[in-house]
């Protein structure tokens, strides 16, 4: 998949826990865990815009573009 999601590395940076950014962006652990491992097939704008303002970052800084010729 193209589309490369980097929440564990800001998280890592913020220094915030799976449970702490959960509680500030009132997802579930699961549902959280699923976008942080890259299996999420969508995110919805409104916890894109919740994800950054928890852990202070651009959208850019969560998801990376790469195309088919780098993945391979």
């Amino acid at each position: 998949m193209p589309i490369i999601v980097n929440l564990d590395v800001m998280m890592a940076k913020r220094k915030m826990s799976l449970n702490e950014l959960s509680d500030k962006v009132g997802l579930t652990l699961s549902n959280l865990s699923i976008l942080k491992t890259g299996k999420a097939k969508a995110i919805r704008f409104s916890t894109l815009e919740a994800i950054c303002d928890a852990l202070n970052c651009q959208p850019g800084d969560i998801l990376e573009y790469l195309s088919e010729s780098y993945v391979k």
